[in-house]
């Protein structure tokens, strides 16, 4: 049917246009994350209308506003069955961007539903942006200040700049439907759609890819690091009647061996090559006994092998697109700090780590732990690489051994590393302290908080180390102090503490990270040294000065000037 502007006006009168819903799944493991939002019109005599013939006349006649309107509170109303956090992805059309009243038309029909605005996505076309961008950075910043998410729709297809990705607040890219359908074809469109997902990882959005169909289609978007997609593979829209059979639907998720020789779109030409270079280093990745991730800026796991999942007792897939916080709020506070600082641009290694089991009756984990920061070509940090090293039976023995021996180990000085975390407020105030800290030191933990920490220095450094501390506190200067302790066995040792600060989003300091290790063995080596360089330049300097003596007499001698030099003759005994 070919609709005039009578009918969309009928349409609306009647209350004819109505919501679809269209599923978004997470493409490694199939689950459900929202759905976004389609306008569907079911003539009365003439049956489904296609959106093409009546949206473009809505935005022609001045009807785009009502007909949002009434797709909008129907959706939101149905929306009620979603349980969290799952979302709903609706589309705001170019024309309603020039209505400075958008933000708050959404506000009013979300809040008259009861849907709450955090889990909605406004999704904007590329195209909808180059007519007034200021007028659009407007509302887009309206909405975000409401709490919504925003997408940046049909990516690719428009001639928007890429300037837009900076200065509009997105959260999603979208990945258009035709890129994707064409992908395991042709080459083109598999380089568009490497570009994008590179794009959006680069920039911490995340992407969704539009009219997956085929399970073909969703390796190759996984293996190309795309997290989110929708299209008939996941399910076909549906009225608001279908949703809880969509939610109760098992996920698809993309199958195990996603790669092998035979696939055509690997093997039949040079473009496949990468892929099964990806399978290679998946083959290794997953292989490797010691367990390995990268995360992005957000501490979220882009990727993980197999020995990391089970370290942490979960499956891979339940740990993607998370945050290390929110899946393990328990061991979070014993990571930050090396966080922090790789985020910085600095690399660690051999961290040695007391992490609790998850395990009920399991002692503790000792892990050998690395945090290398990952560059892009502007040398920004755009994540981290960890990796993780079980040592717990390593550490065991070697306490069997020195018990058997008749031996204590000294918690004080660690073998693999020396470094023992700390987390301090902006106050200077201990937040958080390994427990390997309180076992150096004889305060106890309770005296260990706070600023009581200061009791455990030598008197003589005391006042330079409160000095030092007291700057750094006022100015933000990265903390790096030598300083002595008294050790449980009342003998003093020397200590290293290092910390960076961490700034809210106003610009204040919020968090100190850092760690302390013991230094005491390398600063007796280097007083050694000293020592013995100043009793060598002591030596040089009594030559010297006999050395000036004798040129002295020799130059008094040469000069005949003796008079003021007493002639001394030996004695003889035997003289005759």
């Amino acid at each position: 049917m070919l609709a005039e502007r009578t009918d969309v006006v009928t349409a609306l009168d009647r209350n004819e246009v109505t919501p679809y819903f269209q599923p978004i799944v997470e493409l490694r493991t199939g689950q459900l994350t929202g759905f976004e939002v389609l306008a569907r019109w079911q003539h009365p005599e003439h049956g489904p209308v296609l959106p093409g013939n009546f949206i473009s006349l809505a935005e022609t006649h001045g009807l785009i506003d009502a007909l949002t309107q009434q797709v909008f509170r129907k959706a939101f109303h149905a929306a009620l069955l979603l349980p969290e956090p799952l979302t709903l992805s609706v589309n705001v059309s170019p024309v309603q961007l020039e209505n400075s009243s958008l933000p708050s038309a959404i506000r009013e029909l979300a809040e008259e539903a009861g849907f709450p605005l955090e889990r909605l996505i406004v999704e904007i076309t590329e195209n909808a942006i180059l007519k007034d961008p200021a007028q659009v950075q407007k509302i887009a910043g309206k909405l975000k200040a409401m709490g919504c998410r925003l997408a940046l729709d049909d990516f690719g297809t428009g001639y928007s700049s890429l300037r837009h990705l900076q200065t509009l607040p997105f959260d999603e890219l979208k990945i258009d439907g035709s890129f994707v359908r064409e992908m395991t074809k042709k080459r083109d469109s598999r380089k568009i759609v490497a570009a994008i997902v590179g794009l959006g990882q680069s920039l911490g959005l995340t992407t969704v890819a539009e009219g997956v169909e085929t399970e073909e289609q969703a390796q190759m978007l996984l293996w190309l690091g795309c997290e989110l997609g929708q299209g008939w593979r996941y399910g076909h829209a549906e009225a608001a009647a279908g949703i809880p059979e969509m939610i109760r639907e098992e996920p698809r998720a993309v199958l195990p061996a996603l790669v092998t020789p035979g696939d055509e779109w690997a093997t039949s030409n040079l473009e496949g090559l990468p892929t099964l270079r990806l399978a290679q280093l998946q083959a290794i990745y997953d292989g490797a006994p010691v367990g390995l991730c990268f995360l992005d800026r957000k501490l979220r796991y882009v990727s993980l092998n197999r020995r990391l999942a089970e370290m942490n007792s979960l499956p891979v897939e339940a740990h993607l697109g998370r945050s290390v916080k929110e899946l393990f709020p328990q061991w979070f506070p014993i990571y930050e700090p090396y966080y922090v600082r790789a985020l910085q641009g600095e690399a660690i290694a051999g961290v040695e780590l007391i992490r609790p089991s998850a395990e009920a009756g399991h002692g503790d984990w000792v892990l050998l732990a690395s945090y290398q920061p990952a560059w892009d070509e502007a040398d920004e940090v755009i994540g981290i690489s960890v990796a993780l090293l079980d040592i717990t039976e390593n550490k065991r023995a070697e306490e069997r051994l020195h018990a058997g021996a008749g031996l204590q180990v000294q918690a004080s000085t660690p073998e693999i590393n020396p470094e023992v975390p700390w987390v301090m407020d902006a106050e200077g105030n201990d937040l958080q302290v390994s427990s390997r800290w309180v076992q150096t030191t004889p305060l106890g933990k309770d005296k260990t908080r706070n600023l009581r920490w200061l009791e455990a220095l030598h008197p003589e450094d005391l006042e330079r180390i409160v000095k030092t501390m007291t700057a750094a506190l006022s100015t933000g200067k990265p903390i790096d102090i030598e300083y002595r302790i008294e050790g449980v066995d009342g003998e003093w040792r020397w200590m290293r503490s290092t910390g960076l600060p961490r700034y809210g989003t106003s610009g204040e300091i919020t968090r100190w990270y850092g760690s302390v290790e013991d230094i005491h063995d390398r600063k007796q080596v280097e007083d050694s040294i000293r020592e013995s360089w100043e009793r060598s330049i002591g030596e040089r300097n009594m030559v010297a000065e006999g050395v000036q003596v004798a040129d002295a007499l020799r130059d008094s001698i040469v000069d005949g000037d003796i008079d003021d030099i007493e002639e001394t003759k030996p004695v003889s005994t035997g003289e005759v």
